[in-house]
């Protein structure tokens, strides 16, 4: 069985709560269990890790290494000005897919550009929870 992770950075503990025009009202325990299902219904593990803190995204990113078959990353904020996240993720030689739920490209401009862009496989932003699982069919063909 495939074996994925999935991180979620700053604020995505918040989905549901916070913003419902931009990010929905679906909570984050409920897309987090939907995640879960998908996952196992397109036959892979799946770990999910939520963390408000820059250095533990990190450090989970490089426990990664060895473990891991991809990762799935909504990086939030982080995403935009992050170069020590970018580097963690280009020590790694698994896909990684980005993943926002808004669509980072309609909103302030401080958002257009993703630091980690580079260094994943692709980047998937504005289908809200979906994302998430488009992101599984995208790491099922490239493992």
């Amino acid at each position: 069985m495939k074996k994925a992770l999935v991180i979620l950075g700053p604020n995505l503990n918040m989905v549901g709560v916070r913003e419902k025009g931009v990010y929905g009202t679906e909570t984050a325990e409920t897309i987090n269990k939907d995640i879960l299902s998908y996952a196992k219904e397109n036959s892979f593990e799946c770990e999910i890790y939520q963390s408000n803190h820059e250095g533990d995204i990190i450090d989970k990113i490089h426990s990664a290494f060895n473990k891991f078959d991809g990762v799935i990353i909504n990086a939030g904020a982080l995403t935009h000005y992050s170069y020590a996240l970018r580097d963690a993720i280009a020590c790694l030689s698994i896909p990684f897919i980005e993943v926002h739920m808004s669509n980072i490209h309609a909103r302030e401009e401080f958002r257009h550009t993703s630091v980690i862009a580079p260094v994943c496989k692709g980047q998937i932003c504005g289908f809200g929870e979906i994302g998430y699982l488009l992101a599984f069919n995208a790491l099922k063909e490239m493992i």
